[in-house]
């Protein structure tokens, strides 16, 4: 396991994973979509969070970037609108993609640094 500077956004993500795995308890979410969908997002950012941490891979980031956009628009596209869930899913949704995204821009911008800094 080699720790990354960028590291520490995985583990945001990975507590953000874990509010949403908990929140239909926390919450008490009525709908069973909204349930599932939070369990299920929630256990996969947290997997993908905690693979990134031990074993870093880009695709993890770019998973992670697509939960978050899809926990933004499951409210619709399952139909728990005005729910607390929807709150839940939208906020959490667009954390964990603009840290995912945050992460990815990181690494792509230090790379490009990175490579102009040093003389040929």
């Amino acid at each position: 396991m080699k720790w990354r500077r960028e590291s520490v956004l995985d583990l945001y993500n990975l507590v953000f994973g874990l509010i949403l795995f908990f929140s239909p308890w926390l919450f008490a979410h009525a709908s069973k979509d909204a349930r599932l969908d939070l369990w299920t997002s929630g256990a996969v950012i947290a997997a993908t969070s905690i693979i990134a941490v031990v074993t870093f891979a880009n695709w993890e980031e770019w998973l992670n970037l697509l939960l978050g956009f899809w926990l933004m628009v499951s409210p619709w596209a399952l139909g728990f609108t005005h729910t607390s869930a929807m709150h839940i899913s939208i906020g959490l949704g667009a954390t964990v993609a603009f840290v995912a995204a945050l992460e990815l821009w990181l690494m792509n911008y230090e790379a490009q640094f990175d490579s102009h800094s040093h003389p040929s």
